[in-house]
C-alpha cells in the first residue's frame, strides 16, 4: 500500500516506488516530520528526534516542566508563526484582535481513493484510476477557529508526492492569511546544497548551486508571474550529489504568480525548506466559513542523483500534468514569422513565406504579433482584437483557408492579458487596467496589465477572442505576456481585500485558459511570456508547451535548455531554428547546429524562407525528415545530460534513450575550435550494458559506450555539431 497508517501511534508513512515520507503526531498533538528519503522497511523514525534543553528556545504551556520540548527545535510538518518556533513559518494568520499567533494540533486523518483536486488550481492527476491515493491530515488551533487540512497525493509507481493545504475560518470573526506555504520540510541532519534556477529575459533558468549556510537563502519573485529571474523549481542536494550519484530532492510549485522558495539552516544545523505563494503583497481575508487553498507542490526524492529525479518529473509532467488530446500527439513542425518580418508584413508576404515553408516540409504556419487593430509596432493596439483586414488584404478566414490549402496548419499570436493605452479598449474602460488611484502607472512596452481577477474583464476578452477564432480554422495559439505586473489595484475590490488581487489574477488566468482549452480542444496552445517568463508547472496544466526563451541563439540555448531540463521535459520546450547572424547576439552558427539544438525541444523555425539559399532549403528538408524519424525517441525517451555547457568544456552533449533501451540519439555541439586539439570522448548512459548497438555500420556494446565512451570527431568549424543514432542489434 502507498499510505500506511498506525493509528495507535498516530504514525503516517507515504511510500512511492523508491522513496518514503513519514510524519507523526506526538503526545501533545504536534505533527512532527520524522523522515523523507530512500524507501526502506517501515518503522517509527521519530527515534531520530533528540530533545534537549536549549536556552532561548521556549516550551509550550502544555509541556509542563519539560524544558527539553520546544517547537523552536523540533522538526515540524507544518510550522506556524507565533507559537514559539522562531524559524521561518509556513502559516501566518492575523485574527480580529490583530494578533498572529497560531498553534496547530492534530485532530484526525483519512485516506481517500484517488488524487485530491484543488478548486481553480492546477494539479497532477491520475492518468488511470487507482494510480494515486490521498492522505488528509486535519489540524486545529487551540481556539478552534482555524481548521487546516494537509493534503498528500501519493503516486506510488510514478515515484511522486504532491502536497497542498487548505485553511478554513471556523470562527465568527474574519481572519487574514498573511502567509500560506504549500510545502514545509524539516531536515534535522545532512550537509545540503541549495540549487536554484535564476536568469533574466533571454537567459532563463541558469543553474546555481551553493552550500546551505546558517541563515536564510531564497529564490522567488514579486513580478506577478513566476518570472524570467527565478523559477518555481528548486532542489536540495547532498553536498556530494551529482548527475548519477547521491541524494537529492526536487520541489516544483504548480503556480504562475508570485512565489517564494526558502531554505533556512538554523542554530542547530537543521534545514527547513518552504515553498508557496510569496507573502509580499499577499493578504487574504477569510470570512466565517470561507476556505483558502494553496497551490500544489510536487516533491521527488532520488538516491541516484539529479538524473533520476529529472526522469521522474519528466514522465509525470508529460503524462499526469499536461492535459487534453494533444498532450501526447505528435506536434507539427512550425514556422513563426516573427523574426522573419516582425510587424512589417502583409497577407501576401505571409502566404509567400508559407509556400516556401510548405515546400521544405514545415507543417504549421504561425502569424505572430501585428495582425489586429492599430498594431504596426508595440506602442498601440493591444486589447483591440479585431482583425486588420486592410493590412492582411483579406479576412482571417481567407488567410486561414489559403494556408490550409498549402497542406499546412494555421496558428495565431495573442496577448490577452495586456492593453495599450493607445487602444479603443483602454479608452472605453481605463478602470479595467491595473492602476493605483491618484498615481500614474508604470508602463512597460507602453502597455498596462488588464485586471484578470475580474470576471467581466475576462468575459469581454474571451468574447473578443472567440469572435475571431470561431470564424477561422485556427490550429495553434501562442499565448504571450510581455511585461511584469505592478500598480496592483482592482477597482472591484474593497481596501481590505487588495492583498488578494494577484492571487485572484492567477486564478482568473487559469479559469480563462481552461475555458479556452475546453472550447477548442483541437487547438494547440503554447504558453509564452517574453519567452520563458512564465515557464512553470502550473502553466503546463493548460498549455502543454511553452516558448522556452526569446533568445533563439543556439549556443545560448545550450545553457537555457540545460537548466530547464532539470524539471521540465523536452516536449514542453518551445525551440526554433532562427536566422543568422542571430537577432539577439549577432552570432553565426551552422544551420545544422541550430537544428541539433532545436531538436532538443518542440522544434520549428523562426526566419524568412525567402532569404535562404537552395542548399539551405534542402538541408532544412533533411532536418525535418530527421526530426520526424526520431520524434518518439526525442519527445518520449529518457533525457540524459551528458555534460554541463560551460566555458571550461569545449563541447556540450546530451542523449535520448527510448524506454525499452533499443534506440539512442546522442547530440554534441562543439563550443569552440582549438588548434592541435587533444582527443575527446563522451560517456553515454542509459544503455543495456550487454546489448550490441549499431552505430554508423559498427558494433559497440552498451557497456563500452557507457564506460569506455564514444570518441568525438575533431571540430573543423566553430560550433560544429554531430548526431549519433544507435540501434540495438536484434
Amino acid at each position: 500500500m502507498a499510505i500506511l497508517v498506525d493509528r495507535k501511534n498516530s504514525l503516517f508513512t507515504l511510500c512511492t516506488k523508491s522513496s518514503m515520507y513519514q510524519m507523526k503526531a506526538d503526545s501533545l498533538g504536534v505533527l512532527l516530520h520524522t523522515y523523507y528519503g530512500k524507501r526502506t522497511e517501515n518503522m517509527d523514525f521519530s527515534y531520530l528526534i533528540q530533545k534537549r534543553d536549549h536556552g532561548f528556545s521556549g516550551n509550550p504551556y502544555e509541556a509542563g516542566m519539560d524544558r527539553t520540548y520546544s517547537l523552536d527545535t523540533l522538526p515540524q510538518e507544518y510550522s506556524c508563526f507565533g507559537g514559539g518556533d522562531y524559524r521561518e513559518s509556513a502559516l501566518v494568520v492575523r485574527d480580529a484582535y490583530g494578533a498572529s499567533a497560531v498553534d496547530l494540533r492534530y485532530e484526525g486523518s483519512e485516506i481517500l481513493k484517488g488524487k485530491y483536486q484543488i478548486p481553480g488550481l492546477p494539479a497532477f492527476y491520475e492518468e488511470n484510476p487507482g494510480q494515486a491515493e490521498t492522505l488528509v491530515i486535519t489540524m486545529k488551533n487551540e481556539r478552534k477557529n482555524i481548521l487546516v487540512k494537509l493534503f498528500y497525493g501519493v503516486f506510488e509507481e510514478l515515484d511522486l508526492l504532491t502536497r497542498t493545504v487548505s485553511v478554513e475560518n471556523c470562527g465568527e470573526e474574519p481572519v487574514y492569511l498573511e502567509r500560506v506555504m504549500s510545502l514545509c520540510l524539516d531536515q534535522p541532519y545532512g550537509n545540503w546544497d541549495w540549487m536554484t534556477f535564476y536568469g533574466r529575459h533571454e537567459m532563463e533558468r541558469q543553474v546555481s548551486r551553493t552550500a546551505i549556510h546558517h541563515g536564510i537563502q531564497s529564490a522567488g519573485g514579486l513580478r506577478g508571474t513566476s518570472s524570467h529571474q527565478y523559477n518555481p523549481f528548486v532542489m536540495l542536494a547532498d553536498s556530494k550529489a551529482s548527475e548519477t550519484q547521491g541524494s537529492c530532492y526536487g520541489f516544483s510549485l504548480l503556480y504562475s504568480g508570485n512565489f517564494l522558495a526558502e531554505a533556512e539552516k538554523d542554530q542547530f544545523n537543521q534545514t527547513r525548506v518552504l515553498m508557496g505563494i510569496h507573502p509580499g503583497n499577499f493578504r487574504y481575508k477569510l470570512e466565517k466559513g470561507e476556505s483558502f487553498f494553496a497551490p500544489e507542490a510536487a516533491m521527488v526524492y532520488s538516491d541516484k542523483g539529479f538524473e533520476k529525479m529529472s526522469h521522474i518529473f519528466h514522465r509525470a509532467i508529460r503524462n499526469n500534468l499536461c492535459r487534453g488530446k494533444l498532450k501526447n500527439a505528435r506536434r507539427p513542425v512550425l514556422i513563426n514569422n516573427w523574426e522573419g518580418t516582425y510587424f512589417d508584413f502583409t497577407g501576401d508576404k505571409l502566404i509567400a513565406m508559407a509556400k516556401d515553408a510548405a515546400d521544405m516540409g514545415v507543417e504549421l504556419f504561425v502569424m505572430d504579433d501585428g495582425w489586429f487593430g492599430k498594431r504596426d509596432d508595440d506602442n498601440s493596439g493591444l486589447g483591440d482584437w479585431q482583425v486588420n483586414e486592410k493590412k492582411l488584404g483579406c479576412t482571417l478566414q481567407e488567410l486561414s483557408e489559403k494556408i490550409h490549402g498549402l497542406g499546412m496548419k494555421f496558428g495565431i499570436w495573442y496577448e490577452p492579458e495586456c492593453v495599450s493605452q493607445d487602444s479603443n479598449l483602454y479608452r472605453a474602460h481605463p478602470d479595467w487596467a491595473f492602476q493605483i488611484p491618484g498615481r500614474n502607472p508604470v508602463r512597460s512596452r507602453n502597455q498596462l496589465v488588464l485586471d484578470f481577477s475580474r470576471k467581466d474583464v475576462r468575459d469581454h476578452i474571451f468574447e473578443e477572442m472567440t469572435q475571431v477564432l470561431d470564424k477561422a480554422d485556427v490550429d495553434y495559439l501562442k499565448w504571450d505576456f510581455n511585461r511584469s505586473i505592478c500598480d496592483v489595484y482592482s477597482a472591484q475590490l474593497p481596501a481590505d481585500r487588495q492583498g488578494e488581487v494577484l492571487h485572484r489574477y492567477v486564478l482568473g488566468l487559469y479559469e480563462f485558459l481552461d475555458r479556452l482549452g475546453r472550447r477548442y480542444p483541437d487547438m494547440l496552445i503554447e504558453g509564452c511570456s517574453g519567452g520563458g517568463g512564465r515557464f512553470d508547472a502550473g502553466m503546463l496544466h493548460y498549455t502543454p508547451q511553452i516558448w522556452c526563451s526569446d533568445d533563439t541563439d543556439a549556443i545560448e540555448r545550450l545553457e537555457i535548455q540545460y537548466g530547464t531540463s532539470f524539471c521540465y521535459p523536452v516536449s514542453t520546450m518551445g525551440a526554433h531554428v532562427s536566422a543568422c547572424p542571430n537577432h539577439q547576439t549577432g552570432r553565426t552558427t551552422p544551420l545544422g547546429t541550430r537544428a541539433t539544438v532545436a531538436m532538443a525541444g518542440t522544434f520549428g523555425y523562426e526566419l524568412d524562407p525567402a532569404k535562404l539559399t537552395e542548399e539551405e532549403k534542402e538541408e532544412i528538408r533533411k532536418q525535418i525528415g530527421r526530426f520526424k524519424e526520431y520524434y518518439e525517441l526525442i519527445q518520449r525517451g529518457d533525457y540524459f545530460r551528458l555534460t554541463a555547457p560551460s566555458e571550461e568544456r569545449h563541447y556540450a552533449a546530451w542523449e535520448f534513450v527510448s524506454p525499452d533501451q533499443k534506440e539512442a540519439l546522442v547530440s554534441v555541439v562543439a563550443s569552440k575550435v582549438r588548434t592541435n586539439d587533444p582527443p575527446a570522448r563522451v560517456l553515454l548512459r542509459g544503455l543495456k550494458e550487454e546489448g550490441i548497438y549499431l552505430l554508423e555500420g559498427r558494433e559497440y556494446t552498451g557497456g563500452a559506450l557507457m564506460y569506455g565512451g564514444l570518441p568525438l570527431p575533431e571540430a573543423k568549424v566553430e560550433y560544429q555539431s554531430w548526431e549519433f543514432y544507435l540501434k540495438l542489434k536484434n
